[in-house]
């Protein structure tokens, strides 16, 4: 197995809350839960959750393999599972093929079983975060080698969750992206929504003239609250995005 460095992780986890990591084969979660809901079984709960995502859309790729490899909007067979159904709808219309929504998705759907357990929960999946919150968060950025790194946060509030923070990277990371921006974040209602426009707004990087017209690309499409691109020293955003300093 190649190795992912994940430090990056470090970046949205909350002191108020436990974390802990799930694996199932390429799925790689990190989950916050309130403390006094943390426990061993939720662990192996969570497990099974993901388990029961993975499982019908890993049935339904054997059965059409066309939605794995697609580059662009996808119509699912008539018995694809609900989440496929969910990565497709949301690929559509960022405009990309549906695995570009599937991280998203996952988290999405993993973090809204786990809202049953606890009030407050972030799951962290490949850098896709779905955020269930009851108090103000702060989400640091991870840009790769942009002076702006691990510089700012962004600030969530309550009235903004449950809410799906996605990014894209040409520069970091192994998924595909035909842009060069060092960050591309969107935040949306739908995790699957982020994730998905995340990588076609970071398609649209090339250089630093491009950031302005990425971000804007983001912000209209229906279901984006937020966009922000980042690329060396330069960035831009558009909608309900707050910067703050990252706090040491």
């Amino acid at each position: 197995m190649q190795y992912l460095d994940r430090s990056y992780r470090e970046l949205h986890r909350q002191d108020d809350l436990t974390h802990f990591k799930v694996a199932v084969k390429e799925t790689d979660l990190d989950v916050g839960v309130r403390r006094d809901q943390y426990s061993a079984e939720l662990i192996e709960k969570t497990r099974q959750i993901v388990e029961q995502c993975r499982e019908p859309l890993e049935k339904y790729i054997k059965e059409d393999p066309g939605f794995l490899t697609a580059l662009t909007p996808y119509e699912p067979a008539p018995y694809a599972p609900q989440i496929a159904v969910e990565m497709a709808e949301a690929a559509s219309l960022a405009g990309v093929g549906p695995m570009a929504s599937v991280a998203g998705a996952i988290a999405q759907n993993v973090g809204k079983s786990l809202a049953k357990y606890s009030r407050d929960v972030i799951v962290e999946n490949g850098g896709d975060i779905y955020l269930r919150t009851g108090r103000i968060r702060y989400i640091g950025i991870f840009a790769g080698r942009s002076a702006l790194g691990q510089k700012l946060a962004l600030e969530i509030r309550p009235r903004q969750s449950p809410l799906g923070i996605c990014t894209s990277s040409g520069t970091v990371g192994y998924s595909l992206s035909f842009g060069v921006a060092d960050a591309v974040i969107i935040l949306s209602k739908s995790a699957a929504l982020a994730d998905a426009v995340a990588t076609a707004s970071a398609n649209l990087v090339h250089n630093k003239e491009d950031l302005a017209a990425a971000v804007d690309f983001a912000i209209g499409i229906n279901g984006v609250d937020g966009a922000l691109a980042i690329i060396g020293d330069m960035l831009a955003f558009r909608g309900h995005v707050k910067l703050v300093p990252l706090k040491a």
